[in-house]
């Protein structure tokens, strides 16, 4: 068959595709079924944009305000806002870069450090107003009387013992301030071979209902350390293990520079009550899973002869908790490293039997700061994603298994009808899953007694059932170490549920392989010590610092092209600081215009006021003559502590009185205070 389509002849410079004519395009509705134009071109906006609900609603919320007259806007192309953002970097501490030098094999090699300097930041947190009448300085010992006697309780850091130790050391006009570091490398692409080394700054002055927060005064990236690279040939090799220890110190020293001159001599300090103190920087806290541990007290690892950062306790006795071992020390690390220095061979046996490194440590330079005190045991991944996760709910689904698909299914289905709970996660199976998300293993764990005790039952797994036991019992401590106020009991009952647990262990399978003896086992050791040291074990947890990776996992992939990203992701993580920063002022203007428009009577009774009630009570005290509501209020004019007194004393009267299964007078449902009601 031919075309019967006659031939046209075009010159090749002339030729292009001839387009069909088609009738012209004349509906003028093509949007729908979008109400408008500019509603679909907002919609594909913020679809291309990625955004999610709140950050949709939030900017929908601004362009009604502007269409509305409510406000203005200025800015016109992404130049305008790339400037006023390089104006108001100068309100914060921004980041600095520095370089370092490490020797190896007669080579210097360089490495770039980028540090928020530790002292800067602290004075942007001395000089906020809205933050300064919550800062405390002074250590506190408090008790509470439990029916029979007067017995201590610890929450905060400075309610524990290593802040009273730390200021019992100081002149007599000086109060310790308190950094709590927080490091840990982490992935940034998802192939694991971009990698981050943030470090994360806390001020333990703080309340912890600011200082856990992501705002402001809360957690703030101030470090992003050096990683040296990978080397298949240097890899494993002592010599190249020792460079990394040497290149993380270095680079922390960096970090910590600002705030060692400060530790030995006081910065005076002029405080929101009007004194004048000196504050000494100390390091409270490392907060630090065991391979960051590792890195932070310079010791060899889990195969070394003393595994564990704190003790000297042999590695073939980590699961034995009932017995004790000598706490290390900086001067007896020093020592050993000085040997080394003068005389390889005797000094690398001294290291090897202390599992220590030939490195000097960068704390050692900081008073009241030893890295032996300040490491503190996590409790997400010693118990949730350690022995829980990798060990606990190993075995238990291996006894599993064992007893056939049957078994694993039934487990399955009664998690799967577990009654759903707030702030509980659900699963609908869970013995053919890997999970490495912590808070997902803690939730199994809560729920793991009620689902398998009619499956893994002493008749049909005896050493199941043991284990079951066992489970039961590290729920205890888990139970324990939650709490977040606790009492010289309560840190008895945990120290001695310890020991239950390891007796348990040693119940199970006697013919399994499962080797127990891991260092995660022995820090059970130290928690509760922990406490002690440092108040409640939410104080020194890693998981409020881990959430801040996610941001730098966003900045990476989205806003980053993915060369020189710390340079990119710092000015990102400024920008939040910022922004953080006068956010934190509009809303303090917000609130204080609103209160502006309310009565006094509206004002009393405002419900959005849920300032914490912060005097102080002396449980026990003789009882005093009645005084009217209004006396006190008017008696105490000047503490700021019992400013709206009335509605405070009734908030916690609501609140306390059901929780504790006593009715409120005459069946009321609310209980109001008057100006004229009278307490002792």
């Amino acid at each position: 068959m031919h075309c019967i389509v006659d031939s046209t002849y075009i010159a090749i410079c002339a030729f292009v595709r001839k387009l069909d004519q088609w009738l012209p395009i004349i509906d003028e509705v093509l949007w729908q079924p979008f109400s408008c134009r500019a509603d679909f071109e907002f919609a594909e906006l913020a679809h291309n944009a990625a955004l999610n609900k709140d950050h949709t609603d939030d900017l929908l919320r601004l362009i009604w305000r502007i269409a509305e007259g409510h406000a203005t806007l200025t800015f016109k192309s992404h130049r305008d806002v790339s400037s006023a953002w390089d104006r108001a970097a100068s309100q914060m501490t921004p980041f600095e870069k520095h370089t370092i030098t490490a020797r190896h094999k007669r080579e210097d090699l360089t490495f770039d450090v980028y540090t928020r300097p530790l002292w800067d930041w602290a004075l942007d947190l001395l000089q906020d107003p809205l933050l300064a009448p919550h800062f405390v300085w002074d250590a506190q010992r408090l008790y509470k009387h439990n029916g029979a006697l007067y017995e201590r309780f610890y929450h905060e850091p400075w309610t524990a013992d290593r802040w009273w130790n730390v200021q019992s050391s100081l002149p007599a006009n000086g109060v310790p301030f308190a950094f709590i570091l927080y490091a840990d490398k982490t992935h940034l692409s998802s192939a694991g071979t971009v990698k981050a080394y943030p470090v994360f700054a806390r001020c333990g002055n703080l309340p912890v209902d600011i200082r856990n927060t992501d705002g402001l005064g809360g957690g703030r990236m101030v470090g992003w350390l050096p990683i040296v690279p990978e080397d298949s040939k240097e890899d494993g090799k002592l010599s190249y293990v020792n460079l990394k220890r040497v290149v993380w110190h270095d680079g922390f020293l960096k970090l910590l520079e600002t705030i060692i001159l400060y530790a030995k001599t006081g910065y005076a300090h002029l405080c929101s009550d009007g004194i004048v103190r000196w504050l000494y920087a100390f390091i409270l806290l490392l907060s630090a899973d065991y391979e960051e541990q590792c890195v932070m007290a310079l010791i060899r690892g889990t195969n070394c002869h003393c595994p564990c950062p704190i003790c000297l306790v042999p590695s073939d006795k980590l699961y034995d908790n009932a017995s004790t071992y000598p706490i290390r020390s900086p001067e007896d690390a020093q020592s050993c490293v000085e040997l080394w220095k003068k005389d390889k061979v005797a000094g690398e046996e001294v290291l090897k039997k202390r599992g220590l490194r030939p490195v000097m440590n960068v704390f050692w330079q900081v008073p009241n700061s030893n890295p032996h005190e300040t490491i503190s045991q996590d409790h997400l991944h010693v118990y949730h994603i350690g022995e829980w996760g990798k060990h606990l709910f190993g075995e238990l689904k291996r006894h599993a298994a064992a007893l056939g698909r049957s078994a694993e299914k039934k487990i399955d289905d009664q998690f799967a009808a577990f009654t759903r709970w707030r702030n509980l996660n659900h699963f609908d199976r869970v013995t053919n899953i890997t999970y490495s998300d912590g808070n997902k293993l803690r939730d199994i764990s809560k729920q793991i007694l009620y689902t398998t005790q009619n499956v893994l039952t002493r008749t049909d797994d005896e050493a199941g059932y043991a284990l079951l036991r066992c489970i039961a019992s590290y729920l205890h401590i888990d139970m324990y170490v939650s709490l977040d106020v606790h009492t010289e009991s309560t840190i008895q009952a945990g120290k001695a549920e310890v020991l239950v647990f390891q007796t348990h262990l040693e119940e199970t399978d006697p013919d399994a392989t499962k080797n127990w003896n891991f260092p995660k086992m022995h820090a059970s050791k130290h928690i509760f010590d922990d406490i002690i040291a440092k108040g409640a074990a939410r104080n020194f947890s890693t998981r409020l610092n881990e959430k801040q990776h996610g941001p730098i996992k966003r900045w990476y992939l989205r806003q980053t092209n993915r060369k020189d990203i710390a340079n990119q992701i710092l000015v990102l993580d400024h920008k939040s600081f910022v922004a953080e920063f006068i956010c934190s002022r509009i809303e303090f203007l917000d609130e204080e215009r609103h209160k502006l428009t309310l009565s006094r009577e509206e004002l009393e009774d405002n419900d959005t006021d849920d300032e914490p009630f912060e005097a102080h009570l002396h449980i026990g005290s003789p009882l005093r003559t009645l005084t009217s509501l209004a006396q006190v209020e008017e008696d105490n004019r000047s503490n700021r502590a019992f400013d709206h007194f009335r509605k405070k004393l009734a908030t916690f009267l609501n609140h306390f009185l059901p929780s504790h299964n006593i009715p409120l007078p005459d069946g009321i449902r609310w209980l109001k205070l008057s100006a004229h009601d009278q307490v002792s």
